[in-house]
């Protein structure tokens, strides 16, 4: 595989890294968390959550998924690329 395909994926890795440590801490935690500084545990709706906390949650969990297909892909290149590992 091509060199600039790990550049991508190293590069996508550590932004989504980022990503996904900046919405894991701004989801709201028992004390209130950063969450409450934006405005996401000012709201609720009857269901408990707020459209912000479940939008929260959707971008965490879309986060993840990116960073896991980058792990899995940074895996695979180096199977791929490196012999005998």
């Amino acid at each position: 595989m091509p060199m600039w395909f790990a550049y991508t994926l190293i590069a996508l890795l550590v932004l989504t890294s980022f990503l996904l440590t900046l919405l894991i801490l701004l989801h709201r935690g028992k004390g209130g968390g950063m969450s409450s500084m934006f405005g996401g545990g000012v709201t609720s709706s009857l269901a408990g959550s707020s459209v912000a906390e479940k939008n929260l949650d959707r971008y965490t969990v879309l986060v993840g998924i990116v960073w896991f297909a980058c792990i899995v892909g940074l895996g695979l290149w180096l199977r791929v690329s490196v012999p005998g590992s």
